[in-house]
C-alpha cells in the first residue's frame, strides 16, 4: 500500500479504527495525550497533527498487522468519520495540532506569528565554520609548502586534534587539520618498516577526525570521502584495532547518508573480525569492540530495527563489563556510562521519548568527562522532550548543552535544526525564551 503523504485527524482515526483501539489506548500506543487523540476523532481534514506524531503514526502503520492495513486502506476508500475522500493536500489554512492540551496563544495572532516564523526559519548555516580549506586539503592532500613533521611531532598533532574534536572544539579543529593533511604524505615518504605502520595508524585515526567534523559540520558527502581513506590507511596497518576504529567512523558515515542497514551489517562484521583477530585481550581491543556495536545499535534503531538495536546494547554492555571503567581508550570514550548514553539516543531514535529521558536521568554525568559525549547526551534529551511537546524542557536541555559545548550547537546544522523546530512549535513566553536563545547562540531563524 503506499504510504500517507500527509497524516490528517481522518487518516490517524481511520488508523486507530483499524487497529481496533480505544481512544485512550491508541494514545497510550503512540504517546501521545488522550485529548490530542479525541481532537483528531473529532476534527477530522481540519486538523493536522504535529511533526513527531506524524512520524509516529509512519512507524505505528508500518508496524501494522497485514489485516490492520488492509481495514486502514478499505476505511479511508469508504470516507470513514465523514471525511471526504480525495488526493488533495491539506490546505494552508488548516489547524495544525501542537498536541499541547492548553489553549493558550491560538486563534489568528498566533496563526500569524507561526507562518512568519515558517517563512523565515532557514537554518542557521552560515554560522558553521567554513570548511573549504579542509576540502581542499582533503582533495589534494599533496602541497608544495606542506610542514614536514617527524613521526613524533605528527603522532602529537593528530592527539591534539583528537583532543580537541572530543572537547567540541570544532573551529580550531579546521585550522589543525587543514596543516596536518599535506603532512601526511611527507611522513609516509621517510617512515620505514614498522615506523611507516605506525604512520598508517595515525593516518587512519587523522581522517577518522576529518570525517568526524565534517559530519557535524553537515558535509556528509565528504565524510564519506574521509571515511574511506581512514580504511584504506588502517587495512595497510595491519593492525587489527585501527581497523575496527575506522570501520566506527564508515559506519557513521554510511548512516549520515541514509545506508542504515549496511551500516548495522558494516559495524557487526567488523566487531565480530576484531574478536577474532584480538580475542579482545587488550583494553583498546574491547573499548573498540564495544564502540563498534554501540554505533551498529544506532544504525539499527535508525533501520527501525528495534530487536538487533537492543542486542548490540546488551552485547556492548558486556563490553562495558568486562573493561571495567569509564575511559577513553583508543579516543571511543568507551565504559558503561557511554553505553546508557546510546540506550538513551536509540530510545528516542525509535520514538520512545518518554523512554529515552528516564534513562538520561539514571546517566552518572561525572562519568561522562568528554564535552562532545556530554553535549550530545543533552541534545538527545532535547530532541525526546520536544518529541514528547515538552517544548520548554526541550528548550532548557539545548541551553545545558550550549553551556556544556558551545560549538556543539553553534557549528552543527542538525542541532540547530532543532532550536528551529522548538520556534516553530512552542507558544507565548517558551517561544519567546527559545527565540532569544537563537540570537544568543547565533542560530537564524
Amino acid at each position: 500500500m503506499a504510504p500517507v503523504t500527509t497524516w490528517t485527524g481522518r487518516e490517524a482515526n481511520a488508523l486507530r479504527n483499524a487497529l481496533r483501539m480505544s481512544v485512550t489506548a491508541f494514545a497510550e500506543h503512540l504517546g501521545a495525550a488522550r485529548r490530542t487523540v479525541a481532537k483528531w476523532s473529532s476534527q477530522g481534514d481540519k486538523v493536522l497533527p504535529r511533526a513527531d506524531m506524524q512520524a509516529a503514526l509512519d512507524t505505528v502503520l508500518a508496524r501494522a498487522t497485514l489485516d490492520a492495513r488492509e481495514r486502514f486502506e478499505a476505511l479511508l476508500a469508504t470516507g470513514t468519520s465523514g471525511a471526504t475522500v480525495g488526493t488533495t493536500l491539506p490546505n494552508a489554512g488548516m489547524d495544525t495540532d501542537t498536541g499541547d492540551d492548553t489553549q493558550g496563544d491560538s486563534g489568528s495572532d498566533g496563526d500569524v506569528r507561526r507562518r512568519d516564523l515558517l517563512r523565515g526559519a532557514t537554518i542557521g548555516i552560515a554560522a558553521a565554520p567554513g570548511i573549504a580549506p579542509l576540502l581542499d586539503a582533503l582533495v589534494s592532500p599533496r602541497h608544495p609548502n606542506a610542514v614536514a613533521l617527524s613521526a613524533q611531532q605528527f603522532s602529537q598533532a593528530v592527539a591534539a586534534a583528537k583532543i580537541d574534536y572530543q572537547a567540541c572544539r570544532y573551529e580550531r579543529v579546521l585550522d589543525q587539520l587543514v596543516t596536518l593533511l599535506p603532512a601526511l604524505e611527507p611522513a609516509r615518504a621517510y617512515a620505514q618498516d614498522e615506523q611507516r605502520r605506525h604512520i598508517e595508524v595515525l593516518a587512519a585515526d587523522l581522517y577518522h577526525v576529518v570525517g568526524s567534523v565534517l559530519l557535524k559540520v553537515g558535509d556528509r558527502g565528504m565524510a564519506l570521502v574521509a571515511a574511506e581513506r581512514s580504511t584504506r590507511a588502517a587495512a595497510a596497518s595491519e593492525e587489527p584495532v585501527a581497523a575496527a576504529t575506522s570501520a566506527r567512523i564508515m559506519t557513521h558515515a554510511l548512516m549520515s547518508n541514509g545506508h542504515d542497514k549496511q551500516a548495522v551489517t558494516l559495524a557487526g562484521n567488523a566487531a565480530t573480525v576484531l574478536d577474532r583477530n584480538t580475542r579482545l585481550a587488550s583494553t583498546d581491543a574491547v573499548a573498540v569492540y564495544g564502540a563498534l556495536v554501540l554505533r551498529g545499535a544506532v544504525a539499527a534503531a535508525r533501520s527501525d530495527d528495534r530487536d538487533t538495536a537492543q542486542a548490540m546494547l546488551d552485547e556492548a554492555s558486556r563490553a562495558a563489563a568486562q573493561l571495567g571503567y569509564d575511559g577513553n581508550d583508543r579516543w571511543t570514550g568507551f565504559g558503561a556510562a557511554n553505553v546508557l548514553l546510546h540506550r538513551v539516543n536509540v530510545a528516542r531514535t525509535l520514538g520512545d521519548a518518554g523512554t529515552a529521558i528516564g534513562i538520561a536521568r539514571t546517566v552518572p554525568l561525572e562519568k561522562v568527562t568528554l564535552a562532545e559525549r556530554k553535549a550530545s547526551l543533552y541534545v538527545d534529551v532535547a530532541r525526546a522532550y520536544t518529541q514528547w511537546g515538552r517544548y520548554e524542557h526541550g528548550l532548557t536541555a539545548l541551553r545545558t548543552a550550549y553551556e556544556v559545548a558551545p560549538e556543539e550547537v553553534r557549528c552543527r546544522p542538525a542541532v540547530q535544526r532543532i532550536a528551529t523546530e522548538l520556534a516553530l512549535l512552542a507558544k507565548g513566553s517558551a517561544r519567546t525564551a527559545v527565540v532569544d536563545f537563537t540570537r544568543e547562540a547565533g542560530i537564524r531563524l
